[in-house]
């Protein structure tokens, strides 16, 4: 490690003295410009027997001046690096904007005797929230302009929005710095008001009881764990609310829902492993929580409502789940009944309950599967999906008292599509298709899968889609993206952005590799832990093959991956250099051991079941065998674009930032290394549309810059 030490401070004072040359000589070439180099402040710990040197752990400290100079060093020297391309950006994001309706709505969703929905403005950021009464051909409610509400604020995002169940108050929270906490203020909609109530330091996540006056929320710890539970009646100051429950484990977070038979509250107490529900009735907020199952070790479960039996998804004794049911008066698991037993090869992802049907969301092979029982019948039937790849996800439905589902439907070729489905009749209707501008035609697109062995012989799938025509010579380039964590699955919908890549002749595809929960839950067990070296394996292997079939070389290969992705990205860039021409890292987690050795810092404690607790010597030293911030070397990298968040609590700033600066000590190439924080916004960038496609035009003219690809016409 102290080789490391003394080839950093020798970069950069080399580095330094460049900088001193081309401000002597005032030189303006792109190719001269120095870049920002951290200050080396060696700090050694010792753990396991293992000395660690980490000489950029200074940047942490967020309050310091020098911190915040830093960055915006890094961030003059990127439009630096990057004004040659500012046409270029220009360009892209009209063309960006030119495949999206401006003036847009959602399909109306109709609760009670309202119907509701969001629209778009041309050139407005946010959306309007509206409903009408009765009918779609009523005068408009403007309930909330969030344009209006955001204005003087560089970042606005709405969390919770929630009217009361007799429709005359609205409930909702904001959060203006992309730190995710939340502010609760409630609206009178008969005078549009807003009540003296106001709630602060709340997580995004609030439910109102049946007697329209009482809220229940929740808020956060110093970790921003969202850990207790509060009541809170309209008319009292926020100091009056009742504590209803405190989660004291630091491993679990608490969630709100309320079931869609509105009969019921549920405190939903989860750690990534385990979970345990409480519940009260919503027409008696004033009793106390009653659990129905006490947290085991290693048990998950989820409720619905439906009549007078609770239906659960549980994992006990069944690894990809099963469904259980009881009566509401014996929650307890001893009277649990099944209702749809295990199956080896098919997952159940999630349910919904409604009068006389229980849904599953399901995955078998891959792909997303929706199945229907009907709860007086039990006959059970698959809804019939269009094309063999695709995805599929389910919208609110508010409405318990219905014989109708909708789902939203896409695939790589096919924009997102709404379907109201009819759970008797057996047959969907087609709501909306949102409109790509610009004339594209599905039919011009092709998508596919294949299999790529990973190196224990594991056959990984990889989902790509790309303009016919396309010559498999290895000369194309390929845009790969992955994940693979917390059991989330990378699935294959549309993307109208992702057109200003397809059509220049790329190939966009993505690696479902384990961590992910593509294949069943025994695909992200695999890649996490202990595993975890799977998931790089496995995305390395899809590359090769990729670049095998001839779909793309080393040279014209882009990789992408953001958050834990951004982790998958600094991992294969350490084992596998060579093998990727750019690397784009968004939020990327890289400082992995120093992360989950600070339990102040949010998701810490959390995450131990996820990647594992580094004060235990076997954890320590596997995760430091792939940490990508601890196994920086001095060897050639690729062309790299890492985006940050100033306000991120998901990924602190100073993971992307440390990164950046030992790379730019010790790599020995010459190829682009930039880093751009947003210094107003937390780990999903930017709020407003506009500002988002900006970005994304950002990105894409950093690759197509690098890869010498032509992007103005004429």
């Amino acid at each position: 490690m102290w080789q490391y030490e003394k080839q950093e401070l020798f970069f950069c004072l080399t580095l330094c003295f460049a900088l001193v040359v081309l401000l002597v000589f005032g030189c303006e070439q792109q190719k001269d410009i120095a870049p920002p180099m951290a200050r080396v402040i060696p700090k050694a710990d010792t753990l396991h027997g293992d000395v660690r040197i980490d000489n950029y752990h200074w940047l942490r400290e967020r309050t310091n001046p020098e911190v915040i100079e830093y960055l915006e060093a890094e961030n003059e020297y990127t439009q630096a690096m990057t004004k040659h391309t500012r046409k270029m950006q220009e360009y892209l994001f009209k063309e960006l904007k030119g495949r999206i309706k401006e003036t847009d709505m959602s399909v109306p969703e109709k609760i009670g005797q309202f119907y509701y929905y969001t629209r778009m403005e041309v050139e407005k950021d946010y959306p309007v929230y509206c409903r009408k009464r009765g009918n779609l051909g009523a005068e408009e409610e403007v309930l909330l302009d969030q344009n209006l509400l955001a204005r003087g604020h560089d970042y606005y995002e709405i969390g919770a929005f929630k009217v009361s169940p007799d429709h005359r108050l609205l409930a909702y929270s904001v959060d203006t710095t992309g730190a995710e906490i939340y502010t609760v203020s409630v609206k009178d909609l008969q005078t549009g008001e807003l009540l003296e109530d106001k709630i602060e330091r709340a997580y995004d996540d609030l439910e109102w009881a049946n007697d329209n006056e009482t809220i229940f929320y929740s808020t956060l710890d110093e970790a921003l764990r969202p850990y207790k539970l509060y009541r809170h009646t309209l008319g009292t100051d926020q100091s009056e609310d009742v504590l209803l429950y405190h989660e004291r484990d630091e491993m679990f977070y608490l969630e709100l829902s309320k079931t869609r038979s509105k009969a019921y509250i549920f405190i939903d107490l989860e750690s990534k492993t385990t979970s345990e529900i409480r519940h009260l009735s919503a027409d008696r907020p004033g009793e106390g929580l009653q659990v129905i199952h006490s947290r085991q070790q290693g048990m998950e479960y989820d409720v619905g409502h439906g009549g007078e039996k609770f239906y659960i998804l549980t994992n006990d004794r069944a690894q990809n789940f099963k469904v259980m049911e009881t009566h509401v008066s014996q929650p307890s698991k001893d009277n649990w009944q099944e209702v749809i037993p295990h199956r080896e090869h098919v997952k159940i992802d999630r349910i919904d309950l409604f009068e006389n049907h229980l849904v599953l969301y399901e995955r078998e092979g891959g792909l997303k599967k929706i199945r229907v029982m009907n709860l007086r019948s039990r006959q059970i039937h698959e809804v019939e999906l269009p094309e063999p790849v695709y995805t599929c996800w389910p919208e609110r439905n508010p409405e318990f008292y219905t014989h109708v589902l909708r789902f939203n439907y896409s695939s790589l070729v096919t924009p997102r599509s709404v379907f109201d489905y009819d759970m008797n009749a057996k047959t969907r209707e087609l709501k909306k298709q949102y409109e790509v501008l610009g004339g594209y035609d599905p039919s011009l697109y092709r998508s596919e899968r294949m299999l790529a062995q990973a190196p224990d012989g594991t056959m990984v799938p990889i989902s790509l889609v790309y303009k016919k025509g396309m010559v498999k010579d290895g000369t194309s380039p390929l845009y790969l993206d992955g994940y693979g964590s917390y059991g989330l699955s990378s699935e294959p919908k549309f993307s109208a952005n992702r057109l200003s890549l397809i059509n220049r002749g790329f190939t966009y595809a993505i690696a479902h590799i384990r961590g992910g929960g593509e294949m069943g839950r025994h695909w992200y067990e695999d890649g996490k832990l202990l595993n975890k070296m799977n998931t790089f394996t496995d995305f390395i292997a899809c590359a090769e093959h990729l670049i095998a079939e001839n779909y793309t070389s080393a040279e014209r290969l882009v990789v992408n991956g953001e958050s834990a992705g951004g982790l998958l990205m600094g991992a294969v860039a350490n084992m596998r250099s060579n093998l990727f021409k750019i690397v784009i890292a968004e939020v990327p987690f890289v400082d992995v051991i120093n992360t989950m050795l600070d339990p102040n810092i949010p998701l810490t404690v959390t995450e131990y079941e996820e990647w594992g607790n580094p004060n235990e010597r076997e954890y320590y030293h596997y995760m430091k065998s792939y940490s990508p911030y601890d196994n920086v070397e001095a060897k050639d990298y690729p062309n790299m674009l890492i985006t940050a968040g100033l306000n991120d609590p998901r990924v602190q700033y100073w993971e992307p930032a440390k990164w950046t600066a030992k790379l730019r000590a010790l790599k020995t190439d010459d190829n682009i290394l930039l880093l751009k924080t947003n210094m107003g916004a937390g780990h999903f960038g930017q709020t407003g549309r506009y500002d988002y496609l900006r970005d994304v035009a950002f990105g894409y003219a950093f690759i197509f810059d690098v890869l010498g690809i032509k992007v103005q016409k004429g």
